[in-house]
């Protein structure tokens, strides 16, 4: 599968959330909607302003939320609650906890402005756990698409998943690369370059940044597979299991902690299946700061550069 990667339209991924959850509620009357005073920068504005009666207001209050819609989803609705990723799954873990996961109800989670390109809301609204925190609980699917076309079709999937999902979702317009021809299905990763040196297996922002580097690599004589691993769980274990063997070293990519987060999962998988030579790209056990997204990406390590010294230092091992 090849990309495209030139003149390309930027936006932000909660975008394709809010167009999703439209055509969700067009389709299915028992899909409703929640927010935490938040409903224009997760875009359920969009979904409030169509269905006024179908969408719940709930303030500044996460906690409540997650119980609200747990029990939504007792009564047989289909319950969209949205926030940023730092209030929801992150000061609401114990209700997502116990209300939604141990009762394994159909929750939807969507947690916006994820990541280190939050920009100047700064370390306290820069969620950098929260697949670490999500991914941990029985019963989550965890869902970190690559632009707002994936955000959209993971957000139309998850509906028809059943038990709770967690959609992970940037603040910062990024390229759009993919389309609505480009598969999407949950637990099954994708290639979007093929090489045999080296696999680069990213989420998120960071796909596009592994498309990138893998560019740059392959004017060096570096063939690099790019894998798009958009669920976190259920982890495509086949397929990075497959890779894994074919190029005999592996980097992960992702706007997230390094422990506990995508890296994290491919070394549970690799550590069983087929352990290869690892390296990790991502946030270095540290908070964020306020700036600008693209100073914040340089500063924190989370572009084309870094993953390109990471597919060298991976190689070396290799050999």
């Amino acid at each position: 599968m090849k990309l495209d990667l030139s003149n390309l339209k930027k936006e932000a991924s909660r975008e394709g959330y809010g167009r999703a959850l439209v055509k969700l509620g067009e389709k299915n009357k028992e899909v409703v909607a929640l927010c935490c005073d938040l409903t224009d920068s997760t875009r359920v504005e969009l979904f409030k302003k169509k269905f006024p009666e179908r969408f719940i207001e709930i303030g500044v209050a996460e906690q409540n939320m997650a119980g609200i819609a747990a029990g939504l989803a007792m009564l047989g609705k289909i319950p969209f609650m949205s926030s940023y990723a730092v209030f929801s799954p992150g000061r609401n873990w114990d209700q997502i906890r116990v209300s939604i996961c141990y009762n394994n109800v159909d929750v939807k989670i969507q947690g916006a402005h994820a990541g280190i390109s939050v920009g100047r809301d700064g370390a306290t609204h820069q969620a950098l756990e929260d697949i670490a925190i999500t991914r941990v609980l029985p019963n989550m699917t965890v869902l970190v698409p690559c632009d707002s076309i994936q955000a959209e079709k993971a957000t139309i999937a998850s509906a028809s998943k059943k038990g709770p999902v967690y959609i992970r979702l940037s603040r910062t317009k990024t390229p759009l690369f993919t389309d609505y021809n480009t598969p999407f299905k949950i637990g099954k990763a994708d290639i979007y370059r093929s090489g045999s040196d080296v696999c680069i297996i990213s989420c998120g922002t960071m796909v596009y940044e592994s498309l990138i580097a893998a560019d740059d690599l392959a004017r060096e004589g570096i063939k690099a597979t790019v894998m798009n691993c958009h669920s976190i769980k259920p982890i495509d274990n086949d397929t990075i299991s497959s890779m894994a063997r074919k190029c005999g070293a592996v980097v992960t990519a992702e706007e997230h902690q390094i422990n506990g987060g995508l890296g994290g999962a491919v070394a549970e998988v690799l550590g069983k299946s087929c352990p290869v030579p690892i390296e990790m790209v991502g946030v270095l056990d540290t908070f964020g700061e306020s700036g600008e997204p693209e100073e914040l990406i340089k500063k924190y390590g989370c572009t084309s550069k870094e993953i390109i010294s990471s597919v060298k230092a991976v190689l070396k091992r290799k050999r």
